[in-house]
């Protein structure tokens, strides 16, 4: 009797894919942390880097939706081909702005690129795996993409202490330009390959995306209850998180370097508990990873905010637990996610939920530099705490889908790369 070979959960294809996100994105890391702090460099006050992070928030909340649509329509390789041109762009204010308002310009190259590479790496993931073995490779993918985490934040954080700011952001520029050499490459080789043509952008195919993205959030259902719980989750995550390296040198009394190692343990922490409960969520549904993770993280913030002085060692405690609610919640998010809508409209579907940035969301992280000047800088991070636990009530009653599934198309590795890469 023959025997069948069993496919492995990542393909080559996505082994390459994984790769050049882990390039690009430890390139992001290693300054994405210590924003704040180049802002404080810049001799910005914490009410302007509240407001820096507000504004910044203007360019990603308009182009969000468009960077999935563009996924769906030109593909996930080409789509991100195009976005890591933009991202090696917007390296450029970053490493030469004067002020921290030159910040701006560089933030809005950058969003172009998250919009449109964001989306496409949880849809390409999606289309390279099958519905019951999902939230495995979501699992395994995270697990693979947290080394960025985990190199990221000490190595940019010892340049930063070591050589500067400038230094470090051009040393992070490097890495991202070696991703898009390997992005460019993947594009151009799956274009030779392709069996069919991709759609053009056009005002009546974004309409028809439209519509039909529209129709699912106001239904009522999984979606519409998916997008208020993460509205509210993001809301609350605005008012705290862009301040948290501030308070951890300001209140916590740790260096930068010290800053990148306990940021690189959250990714540590992450990175440990992505695979098994990407096995969980494909056995016990993925409402009980996403309730877990929220409980973890919320955990995380009452601790972070209630640590005593010079106990510097409990900011590992802190955001170890914010790294496995992460890890925990991340791949069964992701898989519901990929579940819930019908493929054609992945990539809006993820650009949508990647961000979660909205009308409500834009004043928050100024709100929340508010609250620092106005009430104290525990303030904020105790009201995300909250938030974060209230939302478990709405997960566990509605994040579940229909009985009879969500049907959505699947395809192999092979056909759907012809499809969505043109």
């Amino acid at each position: 009797m023959e025997t069948i070979k069993k496919k492995p959960l990542l393909s080559g294809l996505l082994i390459l894919f994984l790769t050049a996100m882990v390039f690009a994105n430890i390139g992001g890391s290693m300054y994405g942390s210590l924003m704040p702090l180049y802002l404080k460099d810049l001799d910005a006050s914490i009410t302007q880097i509240g407001l820096f992070f507000t504004l910044s928030q203007i360019v990603p909340l308009l182009l969000q939706i468009l960077g999935g649509w563009v996924s769906d329509t030109l593909g996930r390789l080409r789509a991100i081909a195009i976005g890591s041109v933009f991202g090696v762009i917007g390296f450029i204010p970053l490493v030469l702005a004067d002020t921290w308002q030159w910040l701006l310009l560089a933030v809005a190259i950058g969003a172009v690129a998250r919009s449109l590479v964001g989306p496409s790496f949880d849809a390409f993931i999606a289309e390279h795996s099958s519905e019951e073995n999902r939230g495995k490779v979501f699992g395994i993918s995270q697990a693979i993409f947290m080394i960025v985490s985990v190199l990221g934040p000490p190595l940019g954080g010892w340049m930063a202490g070591a050589y500067g700011f400038k230094i470090m952001l051009l040393a992070a520029g490097i890495f991202y330009f070696i991703a898009m050499i390997m992005r460019l490459s993947m594009a151009r080789e799956a274009a030779k390959t392709a069996t069919a043509k991709t759609e053009k952008l056009s005002f009546s195919s974004l309409k028809t995306n439209l519509v039909s993205m529209f129709g699912l959030v106001f239904s009522g259902g999984l979606i519409t209850w998916m997008l208020v719980t993460d509205g509210m989750r993001d809301i609350s995550f605005q008012f705290s998180e862009n301040l948290f390296p501030v308070y951890m040198q300001e209140i916590g009394g740790l260096s930068l370097q010290q800053i990148g190692w306990v940021m690189s343990f959250f990714g540590m922490a992450m990175m440990a508990t992505t695979i098994p409960v990407g096995w969980l969520s494909d056995k016990a549904g993925e409402r009980v990873g996403i309730a877990l993770g929220m409980v973890l993280m919320s955990s995380a913030l009452f601790v972070l905010v209630n640590i005593p002085a010079g106990n510097q060692w409990m900011y590992y405690l802190g955001w170890g637990l914010a790294g496995m609610g992460a890890g925990v919640s991340a791949p069964a998010y992701q898989s519901l996610i990929s579940k819930a809508v019908p493929q054609k409209n992945r990539g809006m579907a993820f650009g949508l939920f990647s961000t979660s940035l909205g009308i409500f969301s834009l004043p928050a992280p100024w709100i929340g530099a508010q609250m620092w000047d106005r009430v104290g800088p525990t303030f904020p991070f105790t009201v995300t705490a909250v938030v974060l636990l209230l939302s478990v009530i709405p997960i566990w009653i509605k994040f579940k889908l229909p009985k009879d599934g969500v049907k959505v198309t699947e395809e192999s590795a092979d056909e759907n790369l012809s499809v969505v890469t043109g």
